[in-house]
C-alpha cells in the first residue's frame, strides 16, 4: 500500500489548504494573471514547500488556470494558497483587462470573412 493516489500524490489537497475550502479573498479566477515577487519582502513569512513550488512557477507571468494544471491540483486549492502568497506580499495578482466599449466591428468582419476562405 503506498498510501497515495490513483495520481500518486502522496498529500490530499484539503491538507495543503490547512482543512480551508473557501479563499479568504475573492481575487482570482481562471484567468487572473500571477508573478512572484522579486525580491520577496525582507519580513516576509518562510513559505512551506507546497507555495515554494508555486513561487518558482510565479517567477514569470502565469494564469491560475494554468498554474494549477502544472501542479495538478484543483483549481479550488490552488487559489486557497494563492491567497495565503498574496496576503504574505510573495505574490502580485493581476485580474484581466477588461475591454471597454464595443468590439471593433471592423476587426471582427475581417476576421470573419478570412475564415471563410478557409
Amino acid at each position: 500500500m503506498s498510501g497515495g493516489d490513483e495520481a500518486g500524490r502522496l498529500v490530499r489537497p484539503f491538507t495543503l489548504t490547512g482543512g480551508r475550502t473557501r479563499p479568504s479573498r475573492a481575487d482570482f479566477t481562471l484567468i487572473t494573471t500571477v508573478t512572484a515577487v522579486d525580491p520577496p519582502p525582507e519580513r516576509a513569512v518562510r513559505p512551506q514547500p507546497e507555495h515554494t513550488r508555486i513561487l518558482r512557477l510565479c517567477a514569470r507571468p502565469v494564469a491560475v488556470a494554468e498554474l494549477a494544471a502544472h501542479l495538478d491540483l484543483p483549481v479550488s486549492v490552488v487559489v486557497i494558497m494563492l491567497c495565503d502568497l498574496l496576503e504574505a506580499g510573495l505574490i502580485t495578482a493581476r485580474p484581466p483587462r477588461s475591454f471597454a466599449g464595443t468590439p471593433d466591428l471592423d476587426l471582427l468582419q475581417k476576421v470573419r470573412d478570412g475564415l471563410g476562405r478557409i
